[in-house]
């Protein structure tokens, strides 16, 4: 196994860890590192690809404590949105690509570290479900980042976390299929990424299990506040890669 090999394993079973013990997040941590050393048009299809394995995993484990309502009006907002995002993949200038991803990071961890859950959502909401679920289909199609959107709504809905879990991955799993196919038209799903993927296979299903152990020993925020920690150190990492690219 070469060194390059082993870094992309790594990174997703640090990814796939996380986004099976919070139920998101694997892409804002899988396709920032991912990046730094293979093209972003095979980091993105790939990160995709495992999130539809991960969430076929959750659904059938937490299917009982999934809101279907919500769950269907974001995939059909975002499948609005996802089409604009792989054009945005496709035409898009690479560096600019990293520094919108780095500033997305950055922004969404302070978000995360800072918000008070002060405005709540007492039942949906079209206005916010359609903002929240177009922009994840934006965000996923242009960097497979489908998370941030959904975890503002998640919050100002006040789901639990059995509940922000489990509704999290009934979306992803429709949506990153989706997102699939519109690489697979586009040509971005190549072997290359399949080959990578079947690789991760043996890291992604202990990942997923362990994480789901987790997710019921962890009884606070402690250890999310240092993956959003973690995320903005990536976020400032991507800024400096682009701004050095371009200089």
């Amino acid at each position: 196994m070469d060194v390059t090999t082993f870094y992309i394993l790594t990174i997703i079973f640090i990814a796939t860890l996380v986004r099976s013990t919070f139920g998101f997040g694997e892409s804002l941590i899988a396709v920032p590192l991912l990046i730094l050393l293979i093209p972003i048009e095979i980091a993105v299809p790939l990160s995709v690809l495992i999130s539809i394995l991960i969430a076929a995993f959750v659904v059938v484990q937490d299917r009982k404590q999934i809101h279907f309502h919500s769950a269907k009006w974001l995939l059909i907002f975002a499948a609005l949105g996802i089409p604009p995002g792989i054009v945005i993949l496709l035409y898009g200038d690479e560096n600019l690509i990293k520094c919108g991803l780095g500033l997305l990071i950055i922004l969404y961890a302070l978000y995360a570290l800072s918000a008070k859950n002060s405005f709540r959502l007492h039942t949906d909401h079209k206005l916010w479900l359609f903002v929240c679920g177009f922009l994840s289909g934006v965000f996923g199609g242009a960097y497979g980042v489908n998370g941030p959107p959904l975890v503002v709504y998640g919050n100002m809905r006040h789901w639990t976390a059995k509940h922000f879990r489990a509704t999290l991955q009934a979306y992803f799993l429709p949506a990153s299929f989706l997102g699939m196919m519109g690489y697979w038209y586009k040509g971005l799903w190549s072997t290359t990424v399949t080959t990578y993927f079947l690789m991760a296979i043996p890291v992604i299903i202990p990942a997923i299990l362990l994480g789901r152990y987790f997710n019921h020993k962890l009884k606070d925020g402690t250890f999310l506040k240092y993956v959003y920690i973690g995320l903005i150190g990536v976020g400032m990492l991507l800024l400096l890669q682009s701004l050095w690219q371009t200089s």
